[in-house]
């Protein structure tokens, strides 16, 4: 581990005009917040996050970034990412501060919806968001070895993996990956049509399903779970909607 670290954390050199994760319009406490972490806007010229800038925020101050991430994705204001930069300040080093577990769904891209540039975010992407043994050892190195803050499951709506755990899908591989997910089926509380076409279902079983994987992860991962309780990273939840780009955390 120790090795790795070593070999994915090397501190790449300051760069007077390094990039950050927040623009002007958050309210005043989270502006003063951000402020003593030196989360000011750079602008397109800037490159990806340091160490210093990393390791200076909270669990809390990530998710903030990440929120007003969305805000921007969701307003048509994005930073003005000079990706060419971000890939030479991050070549020889990486500080990303938070690892997000999403659905492979194209139409739900982690760093695009959140604002985030190369080297900002750790991303996993697998049908349904789910967990196994392969995902939970590759967020234990992002945060116990490369010091990401947060973990984040992200679900979203019409999700197929979802739909093709409620209709009982069989199809080679597939078959066990949504075996994953009926659990969240039969959990969720819908009096309605609980078939994969009634899209109001789905969506209460995505998000039940997200729920269920930040349990899995804590269950079947004392090391993340260790840190979370030790303060040093938050597991959290979230929904992204198709239709009007919000991320949704959840509490």
């Amino acid at each position: 581990m120790e090795a790795m670290k070593n070999c994915c954390m090397t501190r790449h050199p300051q760069d007077p005009g390094r990039r950050t994760l927040l623009k002007a319009g958050v309210g005043a406490g989270t502006a003063a917040m951000m402020a003593a972490v030196s989360l000011v806007p750079r602008g397109a010229e800037a490159a990806s996050l340091t160490q210093a800038q990393r390791d200076a925020m909270t669990p809390d101050q990530v998710i903030e970034m990440l929120k007003q991430g969305n805000q921007r994705f969701r307003a048509g204001k994005p930073q003005q990412h000079d990706y060419l930069a971000q890939k030479r300040s991050s070549a020889s080093g990486q500080f990303p501060a938070a690892v997000i577990l999403s659905c492979i769904d194209s139409r739900a891209p982690a760093e695009i919806i959140l604002d985030a540039g190369i080297g900002d975010t750790f991303n996993g992407r697998v049908a349904g968001n789910i967990s196994n043994s392969d995902l939970l050892g590759s967020m234990e190195f992002a945060c116990a070895a490369a010091g990401a803050k947060v973990v984040l499951v992200m679900g979203h709506t019409a999700c197929g993996a979802v739909a093709g755990a409620i209709d009982n899908v069989e199809l080679g591989n597939l078959t066990g990956l949504l075996k994953v997910i009926k659990p969240a089926v039969e959990a969720t509380k819908y009096s309605g049509d609980r078939s994969g076409k009634n899209a109001e279902f789905v969506d209460a079983v995505a998000k039940t399903n997200v729920q269920h994987t930040i349990a899995a992860i804590r269950k079947n991962s004392p090391i993340l779970a260790g840190l979370e309780k030790e303060g040093k990273i938050k597991i959290v939840g979230s929904m992204y909607d198709l239709s009007n780009g919000m991320v949704t955390f959840l509490s």
